[in-house]
């Protein structure tokens, strides 16, 4: 966790990190924290930065960890069987072990069972709505049962724990989840495997309308200066649509398997991950690094809107090779979070405020 160097050789079960040298800078520029995940190697990973402009890489393992949604001092984390929120529990101006001016601690697990969660968001009424990708649908949490679900494209017949159709992303627009990507419009068990090549849609939830269609494996909608921004993943770019011609337009190529964006500030921040079976064979991503002169790359990337360069990057190389998610947390200097269990946790004791005087 260091400033870009020759990086050394990498045992097969460790991670090296490095970053671009003014990262941390741009952190402290924009008074920003980020967070990222891991399903592949269950790990949550915030990224801050203290003192001369060094970097802090704070991690925790959650099973599966996918899809995040910060809201003012909580942070919703999807994994393999949970919804997890974590609440901040550091005043202004109070430090955990010196420096974190964030301690996100677990506070609720609502237990959904495996159903590939994927993207989540919090609405302005406080809804929690996250992809159950295994049933095809949008959902949100259940007091008695795995899920509660509120909608599912027109083009799925039943609800299915089949993965019809690859439903992944979620965008929010004036607090409400308003478009939805999908890697195909199929309707059988697993069928958007044999789609993943312009079979692509973004859709809008209110009234089922596809907005724009052939993308390849896209990702993660998010509404931003009158246009809707998403991964056309399995090109390798950062595209933006105009919501109301559907419009389609690219911004920026990224050298791997684009998952989970974050908009701050004019810059997209992306997560890019490494190809699972060595090459990106058959997918048109595989003959554009070619034809560019590159290699795949598993980490974090951000780029400028307005002009489509990557201006900072964060790289993983070894045992890490997919990333999914990834959030800005805004007037966060330097962030750490709690662990699910252990005795960490059990000895992490806060106590709220009461409303008055003790009797």
């Amino acid at each position: 966790m260091g400033q870009a160097r020759e990086a050394a050789p990498v045992e097969a079960d460790q991670t090296q990190i490095t970053c671009s040298r003014t990262f941390a800078a741009w952190l402290a520029q924009h008074r920003v924290s980020l967070a990222f995940s891991s399903y592949q190697s269950g790990q949550l990973f915030l990224v801050g930065q203290f003192g001369n402009e060094n970097l802090s890489f704070h991690q925790r393992n959650f099973v599966r960890a996918m899809g995040l949604a910060p809201r003012g001092d909580e942070l919703y984390l999807a994994s393999l069987n949970q919804i997890w929120r974590f609440a901040n529990v550091l005043g202004p101006d109070e430090r955990a072990n010196g420096h974190f001016d964030r301690l996100y601690v677990p506070r609720t697990a609502f237990v959904t069972g495996d159903v590939d969660a994927h993207e989540i968001a919090v609405e302005a009424s406080g809804r929690i709505v996250f992809v159950n990708t295994k049933f095809s649908c949008l959902a949100t949490i259940s007091h008695r049962h795995s899920f509660k679900p509120v909608w599912k494209p027109k083009f799925i017949s039943r609800l299915a724990a089949e993965d019809r159709c690859h439903l992944n992303g979620l965008a929010l627009e004036d607090g409400r989840v308003r478009y939805v990507t999908a890697v195909s419009a199929t309707d059988v068990v697993d069928g958007w495997r044999e789609h993943r090549v312009g079979g692509g849609l973004l859709i809008r939830v209110d009234d089922h309308e596809v907005i724009a269609d052939g993308f390849s494996m896209p990702h993660s909608p998010r509404v931003h200066g009158g246009w809707i921004w998403m991964l056309d993943s399995a090109r390798g770019y950062l595209v933006r649509v105009d919501p109301v011609t559907g419009a389609k337009e690219d911004v920026a190529f990224c050298p791997g398997f684009l998952r989970g964006l974050s908009i701050h500030a004019g810059h997209a921040v992306v997560t890019l991950s490494l190809p699972r079976h060595l090459s990106f064979n058959g997918m048109p991503i595989d003959d554009e690094i070619a034809r560019r002169g590159g290699t795949p790359w598993c980490g974090v990337q951000i780029i400028k809107l307005a002009t489509g360069d990557v201006v900072e990057w964060i790289r993983l190389e070894g045992a890490i090779r997919e990333l999914f998610d990834v959030a800005v947390l805004p007037g966060t200097t330097c962030p750490m979070a709690a662990p699910e269990s252990g005795a960490d946790l059990s000895s992490l004791l806060t106590i709220e405020a009461p409303d008055g005087v003790l009797g």
